[in-house]
Parts: structure tokens; sequence; C-alpha cells
């Protein structure tokens, strides 16, 4: 079988990778009936030079691989008819910007394979950027507050090497005794919390956070229950939040009181309630004025969340008064981390990651007749149709 990790060409360029080359070395010593080719590419982060001084063969046409891997959607000029691809193409939501993906890769016989859909048997994803989307955001926030508050420049993530290197950065800087609010205990979340935990700042429990003031900077990391409760006042676990979400109110305010900065990890599902509105934004009560939004979803849960920002402009302000686009630096402005493609700034660490886990996962499946049923469950399309699994997605394909 031959494996082709293909060109990223989608705009802005993403330097990550699914192999790293030492990943490619390991996959052929480990698998004798694999071969891997490498397109070349001048965005990648692992250069092609990297990838022929480990062995890797480089080329410019993947055409007769089998199989063909990627990390974001392939513009649909790029498509090769008849092949089976791994990438990420933001179908699975029915996202409206990518129907006409979704249609061509049906038109050109695609076997398509998300990364989002490969799941192992309790429906757990089994790869994922998650955790280097939190290590980030986390890094990105409180870069936010010094540029906010004028207190600390810290240089952007993009021009770091790897993760130790944001850490190390995050320890020199001076913070007021501040409050910060994490949201979520997935890969997400813990992400972020490996760079509070890195930068020594001190985690305290939900009761200390909301009545105890402290002589340094402290954290409390938040479970759904933690922020949200049901509407007749009944106590039962968190399963019954992700069974009923519509049952259930936000209760973030008594967070937001105290809090002076916010991180976004958690989990958000169809008719869960949105952790703060507009108008709890615009409340004397509401103290936080730096929000590191990992999840960015737009309008969505985290009210001043009113649109992406970009690497390249990672902070903008939300007026909770105008409910709009402000100066981040005024004082009544929430400033706003909201970059939506956080692991494009740490693609060594991402892809390597990411990697481990798909040779781990998902390649043996190409060996042992897929065995778990990871790529049966993560097969979306199947000689020109929607699989059985992904039927629901037959209105979106037709354009209703």
């Amino acid at each position: 079988m031959k494996i082709g990790i293909i060109k990223e060409r989608k705009n802005p360029p993403d330097r990550r990778v699914v192999f790293s080359p030492d990943a490619c070395k390991e996959l052929l010593e480990k698998y004798p009936n694999l071969e891997i080719a490498v397109e070349s590419s001048d965005v990648r982060f692992f250069t092609d030079d990297t990838y022929k001084n480990a062995g890797i063969t480089v080329v410019n046409d993947v055409s007769d691989c089998d199989v063909l891997l990627g990390v974001k959607e392939v513009p649909i000029a790029n498509l090769i008819p008849n092949k089976k691809y791994f990438f990420f193409s933001h179908t699975i939501k029915k996202q409206p910007y990518n129907r006409k993906l979704m249609q061509a890769i049906l038109d050109k016989n695609i076997s398509l394979f998300d990364h989002e859909t490969l799941v192992n048997e309790k429906e757990q994803r089994v790869v994922a950027f998650g955790r280097y989307a939190g290590i980030v955001g986390a890094y990105n926030g409180f870069r936010a507050y010094g540029l906010k508050y004028g207190t600390f420049n810290l240089p952007k993530a993009e021009s770091l090497k790897n993760q130790q290197d944001l850490i190390e950065n995050l320890q020199k800087i001076d913070l007021p005794n501040i409050k910060v609010v994490l949201t979520g205990k997935g890969r997400v979340s813990n992400g972020a919390k490996e760079m509070l935990d890195g930068m020594k700042m001190r985690q305290v429990t939900v009761d200390a956070f909301l009545n105890s003031t402290f002589n340094e900077p402290v954290f409390v990391q938040l479970d759904v229950l933690d922020y949200n409760k049901r509407k007749d006042g009944k106590e039962i676990d968190k399963y019954d939040f992700y069974k009923h979400p519509e049952e259930y109110i936000s209760d973030f305010m008594r967070f937001a009181k105290v809090a002076d900065m916010y991180i976004s990890g958690h989990y958000f599902g169809d008719g869960s309630p949105f952790i703060f509105t507009r108008e709890d934004a615009k409340s004397p009560d509401f103290n936080i004025r730096v929000v590191a939004d990992i999840s960015c979803d737009i309008d969505g849960p985290v009210a001043c969340t009113i649109q992406p920002s970009t690497i390249a402009d990672p902070v903008y302000g939300y007026n909770p008064k105008t409910e709009k686009e402000d100066d981040y630096t005024k004082e009544d402005v929430i400033a706003v981390m909201a970059v939506d493609n956080l692991p494009c700034e740490l693609p060594n660490d991402a892809s390597v990651g990411f990697g481990n886990n798909f040779a781990k996962y998902v390649i043996p499946s190409f060996f042992d007749n897929d065995e778990s049923g990871v790529l049966h469950r993560a097969q979306m399309t199947k000689e020109g149709s929607l699989t059985e699994r992904f039927s629901y997605l037959q209105d979106y394909v037709d354009g209703k």
C-alpha cells in the first residue's frame, strides 16, 4: 500500500502535516509492505530536505498513491478522483461553505475519511489537534492580557519553537493577583491547564475561587455542572446535562463577578445554554476583561466572540455597551483572543502529536482488515454516495 502526504493548499497556509519525517521512517520500518511519498511543499514546517535526509521519497505527483493524507480541506481543483482521502473536511455539521467540496468528493468517486470521524468503539475521537489549541490558546490569552494593560509583551506563539519555549516565556511575566477561570475538562482545556501548571499558577477550588482573595494569581478549572444548573434545581450528574442540555441554564455569572480572565475550552453541544450572554456582559458585576475563546463559536456561547481573529492580528476588543468591536485597551472593553486555527502556531509539536495517534490508532487498520472498525465508522463517502452512517448529510449535499 502506498500513502501520499499531500501539500496543504488552503489559504492561509497551514504548516502542519499528518506525519513528520521521523514518524514516516518509523512506519516504514514497522510495515514492510508500506510505501510513503511526500508531496513537495514550500509551506510545511518540515522541509522537503528534512524528509529526504530521513530517507523518505519526495515527489511532485502523488496520483499513484492509494491513500492521501492531509490536514485542511483540499481545494476542489486539486482533488484526485477515485482516491481515499483523509483530511478535516468541515462538512459533518453541514457547514454551508463546504457544500460544493462535498458534492465534488461524491462526483469524483472519492472515499472520504474525515479526521473528526475517526472514533473508537466508544465513539471517542482517536486523532485531534485539540490539546495544541488549548496550549496555544492559553498562551495567547496571557499575551492578550499583557497587550491590554501594557504590562508585558510576549512574543507571538508562531515565533517560538515548541510548547516548552512558550512555557518559559510565560514564566518570565509578572502577573498581578488575578483570577483566571478555565471551562472544560477535555483535550482543549487540559492543554490549556498544562500551560497554567507550567507557569506555576496555583489552582484553587471552586469555593475558594468564589469566596477568597489571594496574594498571587490563581485559576480554577470548571466542569459543566460548575457553570450550569438545572432549571428545576435538581442536582443530577453531567451525563444528564449532555442528554438534556435544554433543561439547564448558565450559572457562569457567579464566576464572571470575581474573575479577571476567562479561557474557554469547554464542550458546547446543540441545545446547551450560552455561558454568558451580551446582556450578562453589560452587567456592572461582569468583571472579566480578557477572554481567550479557544472554541471560537461566533455569536455563540461566549457573547464577546463576535468574529474570529487571526494569527496575524489575534486580539480585538468587544464593547459590551455597544455590542461592537472597539479598542481593546479601553478600560471597559473586553480584549478577545479568538484565533480559530491555533494549532497552526505550534506546527512541530502539533504534527508530531497528531501523527503519533494516527500511527497508533489508524494505520494498523490498513493492515489488519480494519479489525477495530475505525475505518468503517469513519468512512463518509463510498462509490459516489454517502455511507449509511452519514446519510443525514443527504439534504446538505442536495442543497436543501
